[in-house]
């Protein structure tokens, strides 16, 4: 297990200073997913055109499948091993909560997977060294609980998204956008780094993540929001 939010085998094959071509960095991913036990093998490229021989190999081999961004989602990975080939934040994103049996991810580039391999805590692949993955961190040892009652609204957030299984529901955005307009006082002292970590701490998904830092960004920024007629009174306790 890489992570609690990953719980099956999980690498990331990363482009290593020195390679002159994005082979190497493909066949890593490749040669690392075949050694995983689990279903059918299934490839994941952006585009259906696949601008790699060893990736174009394998699609090409029976039993193994080629899907694209367009008119596929990660869900369907369930029950596979997968190979993710160059995500962008947004599906690397998507990618929380599929029940893969083994995940590869074939980085492009560090700015889109760094935050998902703080949170997916995968095997890291490079050209000369096999980084192992860390010891899972609980949210009872990521830190202290943030003040002002930013923890509880936090867990709140956390509890309701874990009893629906979904992202938040646009009800909780509601009360969360009401709440940072009504209580700037709780919302102060904390950073957006510090709620981010927080959040990701206590088991959201990164699009709850997301959403929870982008709104609290653009309070900091001194911008408003549009809050439902229901929820336009409401605040947090």
């Amino acid at each position: 297990m890489s992570s609690n939010s990953y719980p099956y085998p999980v690498a990331v094959a990363r482009f290593t200073e020195g390679e002159d071509s994005r082979e190497p960095q493909n066949l890593r991913a490749i040669r690392w997913l075949l050694q995983q036990s689990g279903g059918s093998v299934v490839v994941v490229t952006p585009r259906a055109g696949i601008p790699s021989e060893s990736l174009a190999r394998l699609v090409a081999k029976p039993g193994v499948t080629h899907v694209s961004w367009r008119g596929s989602t990660m869900g369907s990975l369930g029950g596979h091993r997968a190979i993710v080939a160059w995500p962008d934040r947004q599906h690397l994103n998507d990618l929380w909560g599929v029940e893969a049996d083994a995940l590869v991810v074939i980085e492009w580039g560090e700015p889109e997977t760094k935050e998902w391999i703080e949170a997916a805590n995968p095997v890291q692949l490079y050209a000369d060294r096999v980084v192992e993955p860390a010891e899972p961190v609980g949210a009872n040892d990521a830190g202290e609980p943030l003040p002002a009652g930013v923890e509880d609204v936090l867990q709140y957030l956390a509890m309701t998204a874990a009893e629906f299984g979904t992202d938040m529901e646009w009800h909780e955005e509601q009360k969360l956008k009401a709440d940072m307009m009504h209580r700037p006082d709780r919302w102060r002292v904390v950073t957006v780094e510090q709620v981010r970590d927080r959040a990701r701490a206590l088991g959201l998904s990164p699009n709850d993540v997301d959403t929870i830092c982008g709104y609290l960004q653009r309070r900091k920024d001194g911008r408003w929001f549009q809050v439902g007629r229901s929820y336009r009174g409401f605040a947090f306790n």
